[in-house]
């Protein structure tokens, strides 16, 4: 026997006809004959089957009663409406009717074989939690707005999704407490309210079967598939995350399918350039232009026809074309109808999407049959265009910040101790604009701040560029000149041995120094003489070819060279750069919680740093000069640190480069100005710009009078001009010396002028290196260089 609730319910529900036949029983003192005469046929004939007044939850009597059932329904269900109305008797919040009209029993067939009614989104759950909340209103006198709406889903027979609002008809039904049933309060009620998703304290309040229910309700059901495909696109368009989903254009199709009532029907969109009058195709998840087909853009012109032109760029109205292959032939095959043909559409509807008379894009509408897309459906879209154009318009924004949001990362950062001030104008260009002006974004500009500069630079970059340079060529050529010499000692043709005389000139010419064009030459020799040479000479059989298949095995693809020297070296600047780079950035962390500052931190040939202190980028703290001492404190030890990490990982590297360290002190302030157009910041003013000379200048100078570079291996350079300056950070020194930084090799040096540049000095410390496993083991350089000689 199959059972209405298999599951845990607060109510027995009991199909009933009691209430309706209470009804017929007062029809008998009706002053109309006729319908006394019909209730006292309905009553006679329902005589015999007590359990439809009793109540039943055996569905199989449905079925058994069908016939006695109908008639007591008649009058519920007028035959009259039984082609039209969409209903049927059905048991509340349950997959369950009988007695369909005409037409629910044709739609249901449309469906398909085995097609089930199906309350959308009602899980069991909620079912328990509805019953009883029918209770709680009926019979215990609360008020609560429990109502929500409920559809049934069911394809047609184009498979077509329809959707149907369904509203209960309540008149039959009563409720009976059982002796499970308790007394609730407000007070339970509210504890109720505040405990919607525990199913468990509901069966406590209301437990199962503490009520009987007998009745049914008259299911009446309305086709609101167009209003549900609106609200759908309304819903799908807004949804930012759905947008992005894999199957957002398969669902919006089939809402589109829906609203036009139309299985064939496929949805596509193009993007228009206004400077450029072309249209575009869109990248994304499952979108199609079917008017650019397989091109990524082209002309108006070319795309569209006069009339449909007109129409859509000109009017930003609608353009339907009811048969293109009518119009296509009658065109004489013209591409404005070309694409749509080839691709085996009948019918189309070009829709703009325009905002303030800009086109933005089209949508299109096409269908493989002739008029399933006409002039007079087109007006279908009317009301969801204004959704396609909202969702345009902020997809237009989305991507411009996320344009905006990738420079940013790439290129540019703003550094978190300036971001307010840009947060601040940005708030101040809003609110001018908001209120009818035409703002322009100010210039971000800090004054009086102290700059901070330090580098650790690879010793002798250029040199050792150079030198994988040389021995990379050395080895091509060589392998180039045997492969050379066996085919003249095979062939024997005077041609080959022209090559290995000039093959050998190269080698000459680059075995002692590289040559600033030598590189160049040689490449544009083997790409142009050698490489030709080799492919013709890969025909012959032997050892000729077994040769060129192993040196072309030795060639980069991506350099179309001997790439191995220059590969270690590449990689070992590349891992310097890297390891260096996340000790500084991990360091700026606790150095950033002292006191906000400026800090930027750029990779050349090692690592560079640029920092800036003061109170116009505290904000509301606070600055004293003690926070820039103290700054200047960490950039030393941190520097120092630096170089220890270094030569603690320099014998896993492919090539053993060497660093220097180099700080700059400038003790004057100065103002820094963000550059709209590098998206950086920079000194501002003339006088401030001698600051960025000595950066770029200092690491190349001399001792005075000497030919000794300033920056030198294990030491750390200190460059300063004024005596207090000179002062201040000998003291750092001989405290950081005290903690084991550096040795008692600490002197103080005069530099040769610059271009534009005189009376610098520098302090060089000696540092000591210490042993991760062993700190307090320390080392000199030379001691260093030794212990991993060892």
């Amino acid at each position: 026997m199959e059972q209405i609730y298999p599951l845990d319910t607060p109510m027995r529900q009991l199909i009933s006809f009691n209430k309706l036949l209470e009804q017929y029983e007062e029809q008998l003192n009706s002053a109309d004959p006729s319908l006394v005469q019909r209730a006292k046929y309905i009553l006679e004939a329902q005589k015999p089957y007590p359990e439809l007044r009793d109540g039943f939850e055996d569905l199989s009597i449905l079925e058994a009663r069908k016939d006695i059932i109908e008639l007591l329904l008649a009058d519920v269900f007028s035959g009259f409406l039984t082609q039209n109305e969409i209903k049927s008797a059905a048991i509340p919040y349950m997959n369950i009717v009988f007695n369909k009209s005409e037409r629910l029993k044709q739609i249901i067939a449309d469906a398909g074989e085995g097609f089930e009614l199906e309350i959308r989104n009602m899980p069991d759950k909620l079912q328990y939690i509805l019953q009883s909340a029918v209770i709680l209103n009926f019979y215990y006198g609360f008020n609560l707005d429990f109502k929500r709406p409920m559809f049934y889903d069911i394809p047609d027979k184009n498979g077509v999704m329809r959707h149907y609002r369904i509203l209960y008809n309540a008149d039959f039904m009563e409720i009976i407490p059982t002796d499970k049933a308790k007394k609730l309060s407000k007070e339970d009620v509210d504890g109720l309210l505040a405990n919607y998703d525990d199913l468990d304290y509901w069966k406590t309040m209301i437990p199962p079967n503490s009520f009987t229910v007998k009745g049914f309700v008259i299911a009446n059901m309305f086709d609101v598939t167009a209003d549900h495909s609106i609200s759908e696109i309304k819903s799908t368009l807004i949804g930012t995350n759905k947008r992005g989903s894999d199957n957002f254009m398969e669902d919006f199709q089939g809402t589109f399918q829906s609203l036009f009532n139309n299985k064939d029907i496929q949805v596509g969109f193009t993007g228009y350039n206004q400077d450029a009058k072309q249209f575009l195709r869109i990248y994304g998840k499952g979108i199609n232009s079917f008017i650019l087909k397989d091109r990524d853009f082209a002309d108006c012109n070319t795309i569209l026809c006069q009339a449909s032109n007109d129409t859509i760029l000109n009017e930003k109205s609608y353009f339907a074309v009811s048969n293109i292959k009518k119009y296509y032939q009658e065109s004489e095959q013209a591409q404005p109808y070309k694409n749509l043909y080839d691709q085996g559409f009948k019918s189309c509807i070009l829709a703009p999407i325009a905002d303030e008379g800009n086109l933005l894009g089209v949508l299109e509408l096409v269908s493989p049959n002739i008029n399933d897309l006409n002039s007079l459906n087109a007006n279908k879209l009317e009301d969801v265009m204004p959704f396609i154009i909202s969702a345009v318009l902020r997809s237009i924004e989305e991507e411009k910040n996320l344009i905006d949001a990738i420079i940013q990362h790439e290129c540019t950062t703003v550094h978190d101790s300036v971001y307010w001030k840009f947060q601040q104008e940005a708030k101040r260009f809003i609110s001018q604009e908001a209120i009818g002006r035409q703002p322009a974004f100010k210039e971000i500009v800090f004054k009086d701040v102290y700059p901070l500069y330090g580098q650790i630079d690879i010793k002798d970059s250029s040199k050792e560029r150079n030198l994988a340079i040389q021995r990379d060529l050395m080895i091509q050529l060589a392998e180039i000149k045997d492969i050379l010499s066996v085919a003249h000692k095979t062939l024997e043709l005077p041609i080959y041995e022209e090559l290995v005389f000039r093959v050998q000139s190269y080698i000459e010419e680059i075995k002692d120094a590289l040559h600033t064009n030598s590189e160049q030459a040689i490449f544009d020799f083997v790409q142009e003489e050698i490489n030709p040479v080799f492919h013709h000479l890969k025909r012959e059989d032997g050892i000729l070819n077994d040769m060129i298949l192993k040196y072309e095995a030795s060639i980069d693809m991506g350099t179309e060279s001997y790439y191995d020297h220059r590969r270690n070296y590449d990689e070992s600047v590349t891992e310097v750069n890297k390891r260096l780079a996340a000790v500084l950035d991990k360091k700026q962390e606790d150095a950033q919680a002292m006191f906000p500052h400026y800090f930027e931190r750029y990779k050349t040939d090692g690592v560079e740093h640029n920092m800036y202190i003061g109170s116009a980028i505290a904000n509301e703290r606070e600055f004293n000069s003690l926070f820039l001492s103290n700054l200047r404190l960490w950039q030393l030890q941190v520097m120092v640190e630096m170089e220890n990490v270094y030569y603690g990982f320099k014998s896993e590297l492919p090539v053993k480069l060497d660093v220097t360290s180099l700080m700059l002190v400038y003790s004057s302030p100065l103002s820094i100005r963000f550059r709209m157009d590098e998206k950086r910041f920079d000194v501002d003013g003339t006088y401030n710009a001698r600051y960025e000379i000595i950066k770029k200048r200092i690491d190349k100078s001399y001792i005075k009078g000497t030919n000794e570079r300033l920056t030198q291996k294990g030491k750390l350079a200190i460059v300063y001009s004024q005596k207090k300056d000179e002062r201040e950070y000998l003291r750092y020194v001989r405290f950081l010396k005290s903690k084991g930084y550096f040795t008692n090799n600490i002197e103080i040096v005069e530099l040769e002028g610059l271009q534009g540049v005189t009376g610098l000095k520098a302090i060089r410390a000696e540092i000591l290196y210490h042993k991760e496993e062993s700190p307090e083991q320390t080392y000199t350089y030379k001691d260093l260089m030794e212990t991993l000689k060892a």
